[in-house]
């Protein structure tokens, strides 16, 4: 049983684990072997996301200290293990899903996104998430298309310039 001071310490890591974590994800590991739980751990190294096992009444104390995981009081019971993500919030549920269709386990009970709540129901759905990556891909390609139609509207018509000018009002007006 750990001592007092040993219980503090690791309240005070989980709550510097919620303050720097934009994400957390809890998942019921009952009945997952030691090796399972070796490469779920391995597949969130992979992904960049922090897996770790705590006793829930330290975590609930930690959640209680900083304020805004109420939501996620009712799972904390059983065997469970938080993943904690900063950058890629949809990381975990991606590793997540993966690995319950290989393996029928962990349960995914719940996850806290930037302080918006997710049930055990949305997991296909934050998994199939953007990352923050593609998101930004997504912009630029956005961004560069009225570019790319100027381009290739003045390359259309070769010298002329008014040539061009009317191909790219003729695009304006489509």
């Amino acid at each position: 049983m750990p001592k007092l001071s040993e219980k503090k310490a690791i309240v005070e890591e989980i709550t510097e684990q919620l303050n720097n974590a934009n994400a957390v994800y809890i998942a019921n590991y009952t009945n997952m072997s030691v090796e399972d739980m070796g490469e779920l751990r391995s597949k969130f190294r992979e992904g960049n996301v922090l897996f770790k096992v705590y006793k829930n009444t330290l975590i609930k104390r930690a959640m209680d200290t900083i304020g805004g995981y109420e939501e996620l009081f009712p799972y904390l019971e059983e065997q469970n293990g938080f993943a904690f993500v900063e950058e890629e919030l949809a990381a975990p549920a991606k590793v997540l899903k993966n690995f319950i269709k290989d393996h029928k386990k962990p349960q995914f009970k719940a996850a806290l996104i930037d302080g918006d709540y997710y049930g055990e129901e949305q997991l296909d759905t934050l998994a199939s998430m953007k990352s923050k990556n593609e998101v930004i891909g997504d912009i630029v390609g956005l961004l560069m298309a009225p570019i790319s139609n100027v381009v290739g509207g003045l390359q259309a018509q070769g010298d002329n310039i008014a040539g061009a000018v009317k191909t790219i009002a003729e695009k304006g007006e489509e």
